[in-house]
């Protein structure tokens, strides 16, 4: 017998990708976009639903007793703001409890063992954070149609302003789920930080009719500009420098993408 044939068959060489793996990418993505998909009732009608009421209580209720906000009626003035609000919260949610949920159930590896770089883990995470933040707010454009007649001034600014919010959110939805370790913390997270955020950014209100400090500390909140500049693209007006808030969009989002890739990069809280 020759010694080839003693010799153990070389182990199995992991497969190599030049530049962006786009099929492990893809793949990834579509997990992220059936697995909120597969409950649509809870992750896209549940949103609709609550949004609605919103729209119920603070609309039809009032109806002829609130004032028009700069010449706007209050239905066209609040129906963009719990548009973007819905798209934040479910952007944000996407991406936090797919990772929560990986890491308690440990099936991480199914991201981190195939040949995805950090940055096409990042961006599917991402990707399927802002598909759905969109999916809920179309759906919930059309739902609101009957309750405030929208038309759109600047097609563009509703598109820009719409899909930085769902990608600043998803990424942030990214970090929030990397640092969490149980549901309480991210629970935490999303009832302290992101909800007062979106309530406290002028979705019900002109933000300059707030006392100070109050109207000052609000134009520090980054969910100000990115509701003023989407709302700015259905009724044609803006309380903020719409050039202001889409720096703003873009610095936030390039730097939030960083962080992600960088903590992808370096396994924190994902490898042991």
């Amino acid at each position: 017998m020759s010694a080839d044939a003693l010799t153990p068959p070389a182990p199995p060489q992991p497969l190599e990708h030049r530049g962006v793996n786009w099929i492990g990418l893809r793949t990834l993505y579509l997990k992220e976009v059936r697995r909120f998909w597969k409950v649509g009732a809870q992750t896209v009608a549940g949103p609709v639903v609550t949004t609605l009421l919103y729209m119920l209580v603070f609309v039809v209720a009032t109806q002829g007793t609130r004032a028009p906000l700069h010449g706007t009626p209050f239905p066209e003035f609040v129906a963009p703001g719990l548009i973007m609000m819905a798209m934040l919260n479910n952007s944000f949610a996407n991406a936090s409890s797919s990772l929560i949920q990986a890491k308690i159930m440990g099936t991480a590896t199914d991201f981190l063992t195939p040949p995805l770089s950090p940055f096409e883990v990042t961006t599917a995470f991402t990707l399927g954070a802002a598909t759905r933040g969109l999916v809920v707010g179309v759906v919930t454009a059309i739902c609101v149609l009957p309750f405030a007649g929208l038309a759109v001034s600047n097609l563009a600014m509703v598109l820009g302003f719409g899909l930085a919010a769902c990608l600043i959110m998803g990424m942030l939805g990214v970090f929030a789920g990397l640092w969490a370790q149980k549901f309480d913390q991210l629970a935490a997270v999303q009832n302290f930080v992101v909800m007062p955020m979106t309530f406290l950014s002028g979705t019900f209100y002109l933000v300059e009719r707030l006392p100070e400090p109050f109207a000052t500390i609000s134009h520090w909140n980054p969910m100000f500009y990115l509701i003023d500049g989407f709302r700015a693209g259905f009724i044609g007006r803006a309380e903020s420098d719409v050039t202001v808030g889409a720096i703003m969009a873009a610095v936030l989002t390039a730097v939030l993408a960083w962080t992600c890739w960088a903590v992808f990069r370096s396994g924190w809280r994902l490898k042991s």
